[in-house]
């Protein structure tokens, strides 16, 4: 494994480009990159892991939809330096649920493949309108509100924010169960806008609250003051 390991060349980067293809009829599903954890977890299990830039940690592909990627074989390039891999692929690679990443034209924008899955049950509603809201960003802002914050820049993203929060407050304060939950649901939205314009994925937020389950509010309070 270690042999496998050192005939990568990590001194140009420690992540690895890899380039996925279908085994069956060699379509391209999707591009991604491996640290060396990732690329090891990969030989040992045939399945494929990645290195998300986004999240910060190892993935297993398919870990939230269960889409998992077979992989049938490795090949590197010749400057060792990216892989492609052949994989069998459940389900569909792309998290917008379409069975390859790569389905846009890039002079005309034209959409070339149909939607086979509902990303939003592959991988819930948050994590579906984060990838949704980070593809506005190139839209027209004459046709879509998340664009249009986009484009107006941070101060307009940040007052929107506490907009929403002090409409969340009032609805709290008036007892308003469902203009709490509409508010709530405004509030996210634009939190979600936020984070995205930083490039920052939800998955960290998931893993910071994760990390704070065995720890008393009042200890993690404190370690921060410190």
């Amino acid at each position: 494994m270690q042999a496998i390991l050192n005939r990568i060349d990590w001194q140009k980067s420690n992540l690895l480009p890899v380039v996925v293809q279908d085994v069956q009829n060699n379509e391209v599903l999707m591009m991604a990159y491996m640290n060396k954890e990732a690329l090891e977890l990969s030989l040992t299990t045939k399945v494929a892991h990645y290195f998300s830039r986004s999240k910060k940690r190892i993935w297993k592909k398919g870990e939230s939809s269960g889409h998992i990627q077979k992989i049938h074989s490795f090949n590197i390039d010749c400057d060792n330096d990216t892989l492609l891999i052949k994989v069998i692929q459940e389900g569909v690679a792309c998290h917008t649920g379409r069975r390859s990443c790569f389905f846009t034209e890039l002079q005309s924008g034209e959409i070339n493949s149909e939607v086979q899955v509902d990303s939003q049950a592959m991988y819930g509603v948050i994590d579906t309108l984060y990838h949704t809201i980070q593809e506005r960003k190139n839209a027209d802002p004459a046709s879509s509100w998340t664009a249009k914050l986009f484009s107006k820049g941070d101060n307009t993203i940040l007052k929107k924010i506490v907009e929403e929060a002090g409409e969340f407050s009032f609805a709290y304060k008036d007892d308003d169960e469902a203009e709490m939950i509409y508010e709530a649901a405004d509030l996210t939205y634009h939190v979600l806008v936020a984070l995205a314009a930083k490039n920052i994925s939800p998955d960290r937020i998931k893993q910071e609250l994760s990390r704070r389950f065995n720890m008393s509010g009042i200890v993690e309070k404190n370690s921060r003051e410190s």
